[in-house]
């Protein structure tokens, strides 16, 4: 494998939760509203644990790209958007 392939073998790996966190703070702020917590923020916030959850499906299932990998992102980043936006003390 070239350095160019690993790059980009890499950046697929990556990318779900890349866009995961790219999309969820404007979905949450459209659904639920603003929040106390920058965008910024909570896009690093989702970037970190859809990484974290990425690796772990790799961990735990030996290949990448399992769809309840994906389930796993979805849920991990929709809870954490919630929890940002105090998501049970609104109306």
């Amino acid at each position: 494998m070239t350095v160019w392939q690993l790059t980009l073998h890499l950046f697929n790996f990556v990318l779900p939760a890349l866009a995961m966190a790219l999309l969820m703070p404007w979905a949450g702020r459209w659904v639920v509203g603003i929040g106390a917590i920058s965008v910024k923020r909570r896009m690093l916030v989702h970037s970190i644990l859809g990484l974290l959850v990425l690796v772990a499906g790799l961990v735990l299932q030996g290949n990448d790209g399992q769809m309840s990998t994906y389930a796993a992102l979805v849920l991990v980043a929709a809870t954490a958007e919630w929890a940002m936006l105090r998501g049970w003390a609104r109306p």
